[in-house]
């Protein structure tokens, strides 16, 4: 088994300033190298406490990738439905070359309806700006000169510089949460898979992993590049009590910022998001008590963390674990306790588990 680690702020910025969140997560970053993490992973969001100290990957990675030696460097996720697909491509090719051939490449359609709105998107485009993007992206990264005509996009004999390290690109994982279309065709097309299971039905989305598995299998796509990354909050203490009643601020936060996040939703409907205008109703019903209950995060001593993970691999399956360990405005002194008390005590274990 493999272990990344997932920086993704959500915290209201009076808490700690940019530079500070910044300049421990960097820390991390370099301390997580040294104790064998395999990679790490930062989100794209925009215009609210919700991720939004975060928009643009590739820069945030590139800064990791100067502090890091062999760590895989992964965008968690990019999202074409904001961004022109040449311009990502130089951009993420740059960080392949910055990184050493690191940069592995998650993509994503976003959710918020605050960051269409401030883009001026349509979120009754997103799915056909989703799929574009990534066709665009393998265009420019593949071909000495590019020419695509797309109904968002255009562009004619396009040779992309740097040209990605990697050949013929750096690999792409697709992040799905909802819709069971999405973890098939992402199976079928061959890509790994990102995926959350928060606030969701535990048992649903097992059931949609195996569409997943199933889909990429009989598309013949090779067995030993099939990946499913899924993110937890993690929190490792040297006791029970310190574990749960330490963590309970920080997942607190995490949960106001994304109630915040998701009230945008109420009162909207969308075809290509079918459920998210119950999101906040669904998010109101999630407590810490819940999340610490019903093993949603991973939560308490060595022992405890190990009985969790094992749990959620009962239901999941073979999972590739990426852990958000400085949520919530959190302290550096406890993440940093949390990625060496993990490392220490049960990543030696779980290397020998199948993937």
């Amino acid at each position: 088994m493999k272990f990344s680690i997932d920086f993704f702020p959500t915290y209201h910025p009076q808490i700690k300033s940019a530079q500070q969140y910044y300049a421990e997560s960097l820390d991390l970053a370099a301390l997580c190298d040294d104790l064998g993490y395999d990679s790490l992973k930062i989100v794209e969001h925009h215009f609210h406490a919700y991720g939004g100290l975060c928009p643009s990957a590739p820069v945030f990675l590139s800064a990791a990738a100067m502090r890091t030696k062999r760590m895989k460097v992964i965008t968690g996720c990019v999202l074409p439905v904001f961004n022109h697909p040449v311009r990502l491509a130089e951009e993420l090719a740059l960080l392949d070359v910055l990184s050493n051939g690191r940069l592995e490449v998650g993509i994503a359609r976003a959710f918020l309806p605050h960051e269409f709105h401030m883009f001026n998107v349509s979120m009754e485009e997103s799915r056909a700006r989703f799929e574009e993007g990534i066709t665009a992206l393998k265009m420019l990264w593949t071909q000495e000169s590019a020419t695509f005509e797309g109904k968002f996009h255009r562009f004619y004999d396009t040779h992309v510089l740097p040209r990605p390290l990697q050949r013929p690109h750096p690999p792409i994982w697709i992040a799905a949460v909802v819709s069971p279309e999405s973890f098939v065709w992402t199976g079928q097309q061959g890509y790994k898979l990102m995926c959350v299971p928060y606030i969701g039905d535990f048992h649903e989305l097992a059931e949609k992993l195996d569409l997943y598995r199933k889909a990429y299998t009989e598309a013949g796509h090779p067995p030993d590049q099939m990946e499913i990354m899924m993110v937890f909050h993690l929190y490792v203490a040297e006791t029970s009590k310190a574990a749960r009643e330490e963590c309970e601020p920080y997942i607190n936060r995490y949960l106001e910022v994304f109630l915040e996040s998701a009230r945008w939703w109420t009162g909207r409907t969308s075809s290509n998001y079918p459920q998210y205008s119950q999101l906040e109703s669904l998010l109101k019903s999630i407590t810490y008590e819940r999340t610490y209950n019903e093993n949603r995060a991973l939560i308490g001593t060595p022992e405890e963390v190990h009985k969790r993970l094992e749990a959620a691999t009962k239901v999941f399956g073979p999972i590739y674990p990426t852990f958000q360990i400085n949520f919530g405005g959190m302290e550096i002194a406890r993440a940093r306790r949390t990625v060496d008390l993990f490392a220490k005590h049960l990543m030696p274990e779980w290397r020998h588990r199948a993937v």
